[in-house]
């Protein structure tokens, strides 16, 4: 008998690139425990850790059966909502001399770009809609409106930084090779310029990412050729060419009919930043505020999977509000339950978050989570004091 959960959408196809998916880096041990546990964690027996992730598992294999007609429905909504506000920006652009179109274009091209980076693009390529089989709706498909290529930010983001969550010297995502974020980071002169350089990376954040996914750190120790780099580095200038002409060449060149070629270029280029500038708040705040914890490679050598489920949920941190809030951020304003779920439709994360808490509070572990103002307070807060020795 075949379950709503493993019903194909109505007129689907097999994606057009079919693809293994790639497996994690490092493999979790069956049984045992890690050399040590994380200070938070320590008070937990390896059964406790095992019927904890048991409990977790069950969370997950609860969303897996009701997943269905009404999450399909729900991405192809927002899929919808997102094009028609792009359009509708786009539009209001051509006209953008006049102030009162031109704050209407900016703020739905800004709105526009917010939704496909965090609600779709983000989670469709962490293969949250795959079960769905719609070749345009794929995590081996997706483009997103993004500078970085989609591959290159599934390998450092969903290979690395899931597998190694905030483990010092593995996930490259803790300072992204610029920034010192945990007192475990060595300090550096460098480190004091480090609210500067947070300060400057916001605007133009999708720009540092697609620096930061060329591993050029690699590169420099060997660990990855120049041919895999001259690879990176072309498909980084076919994605770059493609943003630039879209919204730095082609609107302001229509808008130009109109005599509003540069308002329209104005509007385009504050659209990307403000998209840049609320990512930026978003990843950061979900990562670094003060309790989000930080891990010795030792507390993940033979760690399981309940051991992995723990680190996911103590190295996170939670952002509070409303559900048009939720929604802005991709639902990443729940980044503990989605590190412990990355693979499950962002629109469930709600109705999963009280059963997430309700194990930390049960099995002794924090739960970060705070309103947008707090935790963006508490990680500038932790920036600017450890840029200080």
């Amino acid at each position: 008998m075949t379950t709503t959960a493993n019903r194909p959408a109505p007129h689907a196809e097999a994606p057009a690139r079919p693809t293994t998916a790639k497996p994690r880096p490092g493999a979790l041990a069956e049984t045992g425990s890690p050399s040590v546990r994380p200070p938070s964690a320590a008070h937990l027996t390896d059964e406790q850790v095992a019927e904890l992730g048991r409990e977790l598992d069950a969370v997950r294999d609860e969303v897996l059966a009701k997943r269905g007609a009404a999450d399909a429905a729900y991405i192809r909504r927002v899929i919808k909502l997102q094009r028609a506000l792009e359009i509708g920006g786009r539009v209001a652009l051509l006209g953008s001399r006049n102030r009162v179109a031109w704050v209407a274009g900016t703020t739905m091209l800004s709105f526009s770009k917010i939704i496909e980076n965090m609600e779709i693009g983000h989670n469709v390529l962490h293969g949250q809609w795959d079960w769905m089989r719609d070749p345009d709706i794929h995590s081996t498909t997706w483009e997103w409106d993004f500078v970085t290529p989609a591959r290159a930010w599934q390998h450092t983001h969903n290979d690395l930084h899931h597998r190694w969550t905030n483990v010092i010297g593995k996930d490259r995502d803790v300072g992204y090779n610029v920034l010192r974020v945990d007192k475990d980071q060595p300090w550096k002169p460098a480190n004091l310029l480090n609210p500067f350089i947070n300060a400057g990376l916001a605007p133009v954040f999708e720009w540092g990412i697609a620096l930061y996914d060329l591993e050029l750190d690699r590169v420099k120790s060997g660990e990855k050729s120049k041919e895999e780099l001259r690879k990176d580095l072309k498909a980084l200038g076919r994605s770059a060419l493609h943003q630039f002409t879209k919204d730095y060449a082609a609107t302001p060149a229509v808008a130009m009919l109109t005599g509003s070629g540069k308002q329209a270029l104005i509007g385009t280029i504050t659209a990307n930043a403000v998209r840049n500038v609320w990512a930026h708040a978003v990843i950061f705040c979900g990562h670094f505020p003060e309790g989000a914890e930080t891990f010795s490679e030792e507390m993940v050598e033979g760690e399981t999977r309940g051991d992995w489920y723990v680190r996911q949920m103590i190295g996170s941190a939670n952002i509070s509000g409303s559900k048009f809030m939720h929604f802005m951020t991709g639902n990443l304003s729940h980044q503990v339950e989605h590190h412990l779920f990355p693979d499950l439709p962002s629109n469930r994360y709600a109705e999963v978050a009280p059963k997430v808490r309700d194990i930390c509070k049960r099995y002794g572990l924090p739960y970060n989570t705070g309103p947008l103002l707090k935790q963006v307070g508490s990680t500038w807060g932790k920036i600017f004091r450890l840029a200080l020795p």
